[in-house]
């Protein structure tokens, strides 16, 4: 049984961006398992333990807003930067041969209450306890520590993480909506060819305002 935890993770814009759009960034309507996940490892992650996401409430309505920013359509490879410098040469991509205009459908002013637990990996030692990550969780997520920036999404949309404890419960903008499709959504990455990740899909049903995405799991789809 794992250690279960709630936080609040908020931004002023996210993008969760579909996999099927290619040319532009479109956004799915709420975050998905594989994001939450992402920045609950940003606050505390250790080999031993694997964070699971049980239930994603939506707070705020869900509204989309939209712009257009400069990007490059090429990036340096690490091996061909590596190789480069291995034999002396100077490695660059020219910006102005390579920038393009790339529009991104974003979402505006997210919030959303995260119920998630973690359990115990085959690489935890003789050390590592449930009790022991648990409270080094806790400790970090009220002294507001991490790793790297958690980000909503895109690593220029930061996301502030909030632990709530007691009977603290946020109320959801569609706490009266009774059922809302969202359709299939990613849900994460099946890393079992580490050298071809697989997606992975579940279907997305919010009821009050509430995904519940442990009883999804059981559908999830490659």
């Amino acid at each position: 049984m794992g250690y279960g935890i709630r936080v609040t993770i908020s931004g002023l814009r996210a993008c969760f961006t579909r996999p099927e759009m290619k040319a532009e960034r479109v956004s799915y309507d709420v975050i998905t398992p594989s994001a939450a996940r992402g920045i609950l490892e940003a606050v505390y992650w250790k080999p031993a333990i694997r964070w699971h996401i049980d239930r994603i409430i939506v707070l705020n309505e869900i509204r989309f807003d939209t712009f257009r920013r400069n990007e490059l359509e090429s990036k340096l490879s690490y091996q061909n930067a590596r190789a480069a410098f291995m034999r002396g040469d100077e490695v660059f991509i020219d910006a102005a041969q390579s920038r393009q205009q790339r529009a991104t459908t974003y979402l505006k002013d997210v919030a959303y209450t995260i119920e998630a637990h973690f359990e115990m990996t085959d690489r935890a030692g003789s050390d590592d306890t449930p009790e022991k990550h648990y409270n080094i969780a806790l400790r970090r997520l009220r002294r507001g520590q991490c790793f790297v920036q958690p980000v909503l999404g895109c690593r220029e949309f930061p996301a502030v993480v909030k632990l709530i404890e007691g009977d603290e419960s946020p109320r959801s903008f569609y706490e009266d909506v009774p059922e809302r499709d969202l359709g299939f959504m990613l849900y994460d990455l099946d890393f079992s060819d580490p050298e071809h990740p697989q997606p992975m899909f579940y279907r997305a049903v919010m009821r009050g305002g509430i995904i519940d995405v442990a009883s999804a799991r059981e559908g999830v789809v490659g």
